[in-house]
């Protein structure tokens, strides 16, 4: 398993949904809106892997992209 797919694995697996790709403004608009939904935010590197051969040009330009990440506020642990 690569890196970037093992690291993917450990943030699914603390809870973490992978949502969409984005650099600023939509980074900062977006960790707002999730967080006034109650959601944990954060950004990790775009993984190149996930992305098709014609938007790796896009993203090696715009190197402030972000992958967003969200998870309930409890860490997506179930609370009794």
């Amino acid at each position: 398993m690569s890196p970037n797919k093992h690291r993917r694995a450990m943030l699914e697996e603390e809870g973490w949904t992978r949502q969409f790709i984005a650099s600023e403004p939509r980074l900062s608009e977006a960790k707002e809106a999730y967080e006034e939904m109650g959601l944990e935010v954060r950004f990790e590197p775009v993984d190149k892997d996930d992305l098709d051969q014609e938007c790796t040009e896009c993203f090696e330009i715009d190197e402030s992209c972000r992958t967003i990440y969200t998870r309930p506020r409890d860490g997506g642990k179930e609370t009794r």
